[in-house]
């Protein structure tokens, strides 16, 4: 998703840029008794605004995933052909007992549409221009997924809808097919369906690759309310793929936290959603949520883990004033980066890195600079002890 900042808020970036802090130290949640896994963040790197690569402009960083088998990196950008073509990255993270040593981009691939061709702009071709978000590497198949949020636009003499898409890819950026998504996704001209820029936000696989889960980050019309300042029962759904078939078997309810800080003005815009999500295994998920209020430049990040092993499929089952009772996912806070005492960006990417030499998971966090001179490429290092 784009976010809406307030350039006035220029002196806030001055001042968190003389915020310092010793990472090694910084540990957000003590093993609790019954094995809820805790963060330790290690180590911040800057990606530099407008960073330039092969004729390419690194930015818009909205989805982060690592190839083990080749030590790699891959990196989707939101960029929506407007600035170049839709692409993704792949870039190699030195780590060492410091935290993040260095970022090398190592390849820049344009995704491509069935017929071969780059994606238009929304000047060229409004309504097959895409939005991309989440990208995942599959190293059984060799093969990338990806997810787009399509466009709902409406208005007198102005609409465009376009549905939003999972669609799997070569390591090339070529199309190869795409999955079947529920009728509850198809954007629509009534409020009713998904809410613009607030779709297919994250991917993740389980199940040794044979299960894609996807998110939504906020609730479609039907199942209620935008998140708000209050407790307002809003919910997104967790929606589950067959891998092999390409088809929704599943959906989730998920409630999103209230957003964190009111706006202001009391009126401008805010928001809570779901950015990203990892699987654990055993259907136990990290799960991630980004609030922003217009007045306040950083974003606040949540990490939860998440459980769906007791949750409804809720695939029939409008949440809004539901008349059928249904059973949301479970979430336990792990780790609220405002927490950290360092500036957080917008982050939109969660991915495990390779083993540290301590044995601990490795875990990054990538955020979406919007292309914006005031926002920041943040690569955030944690480690995860379970």
């Amino acid at each position: 998703m784009h976010l809406l900042k307030i350039n006035y808020l220029l002196f806030f970036v001055v001042s968190v840029l003389f915020l310092s802090c010793d990472p090694a130290k910084k540990s957000l949640l003590s093993p609790k008794p019954d094995s809820i896994p805790s963060l330790h963040f290690l180590s911040e790197l800057d990606i530099p605004y407008n960073l330039q690569f092969n004729n390419t402009t690194v930015g818009g960083l909205s989805g982060i995933d690592y190839d083990a088998p080749h030590n790699l990196y891959y990196f989707i950008s939101d960029d929506r052909s407007a600035i170049n073509n839709a692409r993704f990255y792949t870039a190699i993270i030195s780590l060492s007992q410091k935290g993040i040593d260095s970022i090398h981009f190592t390849g820049v691939k344009y995704l491509l549409q069935p017929n071969g061709l780059p994606y238009p702009n929304n000047k060229q071709d409004p309504f097959n221009t895409p939005d991309p978000e989440a990208m995942r590497y599959n190293p059984n198949s060799n093969q990338l997924v990806w997810s787009s949020e399509g466009e709902r636009i409406v208005k007198e003499n102005d609409t465009v809808l376009e549905n939003p898409s999972v669609i799997l890819v070569s390591t090339e950026g070529k199309y190869i097919d795409s999955f079947t998504l529920s009728s509850n996704l198809y954007m629509q001209s009534i409020e009713k369906g998904p809410r613009q820029n607030g779709v297919l936000e994250g991917l993740t696989f389980a199940d040794n690759y044979s299960t894609l889960f996807v998110n939504v980050e906020e609730p479609l019309y039907e199942d209620g309310p935008r998140a708000d300042v209050v407790d307002n029962n809003a919910y997104i759904r967790i929606l589950k793929f067959d891998a092999a078939s390409k088809k929704n078997t599943a959906q989730y309810a998920y409630k999103l936290d209230p957003v964190a800080y009111a706006a202001h003005p009391a009126t401008s815009f805010k928001i809570n959603g779901m950015p990203d999500i990892l699987s654990l295994g055993n259907n136990k998920f990290l799960t991630i949520e980004r609030s922003f209020s217009t007045g306040r430049l950083p974003c606040t990040i949540k990490v939860f883990m998440t459980d769906l092993n007791n949750a409804t499929d809720i695939t029939n089952i409008p949440l809004m004033n539901a008349v059928t009772p249904f059973t949301a996912a479970t979430k336990k806070l792990l780790l609220n980066m405002d927490e950290l005492g360092i500036y957080i960006d917008n982050i939109e990417g969660v991915t495990f890195g390779p083993t540290l030499s301590n044995g601990h998971k490795s875990l990054l966090f990538i955020s979406d600079n919007n292309f914006n001179a005031f926002e920041k490429t943040q690569l955030l290092l944690f480690e995860l002890i379970e």
